[in-house]
C-alpha cells in the first residue's frame, strides 16, 4: 500500500523558515541541501525501477556522453558529466569490463572512448524506457509545473556548475 502523497509546498509544520531575527536554522525538509538529495533518490530509484541494476545513472550518463560524441578523450568525457577524472576513469574501467565501451590509448597517455556494438545495444534498449521514467517521475507535477521545475533545475545548475577541479600530477609546475 503506498503512503498518500502530500503537498510539501503547502504549509508544513515541520519546515519552519528561518527566523531572522533570532537566526534560528530552517527545518531539516525545507533545506535545500536535503530537498536536493531527497530528489536524488527519488531520480535514483526511479532509473533502477525502470532499467533494474545492471547499470547506474552515471554509467548510463557516460554512455549518452559517448553516443552524442563518439571517440571523445577521458577528460573532455569526464567534464561532459560533471565528474572528476579518476571517477570517470573508474566507470570507464567498468564499462569497458561489461564490454559497452572500448579505449584506446593516445598520445600524451590520454584514452579515446567509443561506444561498442554492445553498449549501443544497452542504449538502445534503455532510450524507449527514459521518457515514460521521467513523466513517472514528473508525474505527481502539472504539466506547466514541470515544464517551470526543469526550467528552474537547468538555472540552478549553470549558476552553480564549476568545472571539475583538475587533477594534480603531483610534479611541482614549471
Amino acid at each position: 500500500m503506498t503512503t498518500p502523497r502530500r503537498d510539501p509546498a503547502s504549509t508544513d509544520a515541520h519546515a519552519p523558515e528561518a527566523d531572522a531575527a533570532t537566526g534560528s536554522p530552517i527545518g531539516l525538509h525545507a533545506e535545500p541541501g536535503h530537498l536536493i538529495r531527497r530528489a536524488h533518490q527519488l531520480a535514483v530509484s526511479t532509473f533502477h525501477d525502470t532499467h533494474g541494476r545492471q547499470i547506474t545513472p552515471v554509467q548510463y550518463a557516460l554512455l549518452r556522453a559517448l553516443e552524442e560524441e563518439p571517440g571523445i578523450d577521458q577528460v573532455t568525457l569526464a567534464q561532459r558529466v560533471a565528474l572528476d577524472t579518476s571517477t570517470t576513469a573508474d566507470i570507464a574501467t567498468r564499462l569497458e569490463a561489461k564490454g559497452w565501451i572500448v579505449r584506446e590509448l593516445l598520445p600524451r597517455r590520454q584514452r579515446s572512448l567509443s561506444l561498442t556494438d554492445d553498449g549501443r545495444t544497452v542504449l538502445a534498449q534503455m532510450l524507449p524506457k527514459v521518457a515514460p521514467m521521467y513523466g513517472q517521475l514528473l508525474g505527481a507535477l502539472a504539466p506547466d509545473e514541470q515544464t517551470e521545475f526543469l526550467r528552474l533545475l537547468r538555472k540552478f545548475v549553470q549558476l552553480n556548475d564549476s568545472p571539475p577541479p583538475v587533477e594534480s600530477s603531483g610534479k611541482p609546475e614549471a
